[in-house]
């Protein structure tokens, strides 16, 4: 008996079901549609992926006259693609795929049997299918996989050193699961990642950063994250992640960094501020203390300490993303996450009109995204001083927003542009105009703004002081 939530998307796929079941075809919805309904989600914005016995050239008769929008890019892979109304559909001929040992490209064999192609597929969660051209809709699950979902059990349909053989990334997806649905993976798959883990060499950066990107937005990754450093795979992936392990942090005194960091993770929520970047803060959170490791033995004081664990985090953080393909935005935006998360705490004196200006310049667009980060960087589990960081958050915030009101802080810039100080000062582009918005700012960062009259008379008088030096 099929679960009353189905009902939905089976009113969703009746007509085209229909449309199969004239032609004498077959039609199965498979994969995370049928997984994910079986588990109670919510089915509002699956993808509905199904499976058929007919072939490529049938599939597209029995469609064409129906949809909207028909598209053949994947067709020697057997997938035909098609859009009614706003739904899209992905319907793909029975697959029997046979990999080649130094490749993740397949050669494509179609199969009849549903059977036959359920067991090419991932995990057993996933090897599971819903006839929809039957005479009432019928679960298709040879390997067990809904007895797996409901105790939460990770296996795959065959051999999992078939699985991984036929597509290493897999053994990445594992531990995405582990983590989205808290699985526990059985002990002859944690076994095949640990012989087969120096196979994922072979799959493409960018399938590996799309992974992680998949993996680090699930709402408890650090078990997922976990698997990976347990099993070897972070040491291809993410080596600086086993680093951290056991690394003790004198500053904050955590006695493993590692632990602290997927905490830190995990703080970071949907729901942490109406507008910021979940993911990028996400991202910027499993990297933020990559640092410590290479930066434990610059000890003179805590803001030496911060500056270096900054500075060479930062340059970490960006190696890695560049390696795995992440697009530049990306890579600038984390890397700068990085490199600020610590500038929180080098303001001891209290949050001045000055403290707060610069603390905003140094954040610039990713205002949002570093102050969620710094709050959630707090792990201790000491509510005095958990409570202590709370409130001066809560102070930077509000002093952002009073002095926000008067100035534009997201845009701060020197109270005169290049053009004005040229005329000024009768120059024409050159490294001085440079030095001399240089100086400006930081008169707009330390004081605001100070009249037209004033900004002129103390540009005269730096200008006059430069002349002298560089005379001197």
């Amino acid at each position: 008996m099929v679960p009353e939530r189905f009902a939905p998307v089976l009113s969703e796929v009746d007509d085209v079901a229909a449309l199969f079941r004239a032609a004498g075809k077959r039609l199965y919805l498979v994969g995370g549609t049928v997984r994910d309904l079986l588990g109670g989600l919510d089915f509002d914005g699956l993808d509905y992926d199904a499976t058929t016995d007919a072939r490529p050239d049938e599939i597209k008769k029995i469609i064409a006259p129906w949809a909207d929008a028909v598209w053949t890019q994947g067709e020697k892979f057997g997938t035909i693609g098609a859009r009614k109304g706003t739904r899209v559909y992905e319907i793909t001929t029975h697959r029997a795929e046979a990999y080649h040992p130094d490749t993740r490209k397949p050669d494509v064999e179609f199969a009849d049997a549903i059977e036959t192609d359920l067991s090419r597929r991932d995990f057993t969660i996933n090897s599971m299918a819903l006839e929809v051209t039957a005479d009432s809709p019928t679960l298709v699950d040879p390997f067990g996989g809904a007895a797996d979902l409901m105790t939460r059990v990770l296996r795959t349909p065959l051999d999992p050193d078939i699985s991984f053989s036929d597509d290493p990334l897999r053994m990445m997806r594992a531990a995405r699961f582990v983590a989205r649905f808290q699985m526990t993976p059985v002990p002859e798959l944690v076994a095949a990642v640990h012989r087969m883990k120096d196979r994922l060499e072979i799959v493409s950066a960018e399938r590996i950063r799309d992974e992680l990107n998949k993996l680090i937005v699930v709402d408890a990754p650090s078990t997922g994250l976990w698997f990976l450093v347990e099993t070897g795979l972070a040491d291809l992936v993410l080596p600086e992640l086993p680093a951290m392990r056991l690394e003790h942090d004198p500053i904050h005194r955590h006695k493993d960094v590692l632990t602290h960091t997927l905490a830190v993770v995990e703080n970071v929520r949907p729901d942490a501020h109406p507008d910021f970047d979940f993911r990028k803060t996400r991202l910027a959170a499993l990297f933020h203390d990559v640092g410590k490791p290479k930066t434990r033995g610059y000890l003179q004081g805590k803001g030496t300490t911060f500056h270096m664990h900054d500075v060479v985090g930062a340059k970490m953080t960006r190696k890695r993303l560049a390696a795995l393909r992440f697009p530049n935005e990306d890579i600038d935006d984390v890397t700068e996450l990085v490199r600020l998360h610590l500038r929180f705490h080098t303001y001891q004196m209290g949050w001045t009109d000055s403290a707060v200006r610069r603390y905003v310049n140094d954040a610039g667009p990713l205002l949002d995204e570093l102050n969620v980060l710094t709050r959630c960087d707090c792990t201790t589990r000491n509510e005095k001083k958990a409570l202590h960081l709370a409130q001066r958050m809560d102070e930077l915030e509000s002093r952002i927003a009073s002095l926000a009101a008067q100035e534009e802080l997201k845009a701060i810039r020197p109270e005169m542009d290049g053009v004005a100080v040229m005329q000024h000062l009768g120059l024409s582009p050159s490294r001085a105009v440079g030095d001399a918005l240089d100086f400006l700012l930081e008169i707009r960062l330390d004081e605001g703004l100070v009249g037209d009259a004033e900004i002129r008379r103390r540009l005269d008088e730096w200008w006059a002081r430069r002349a002298t030096s560089t005379e001197g």
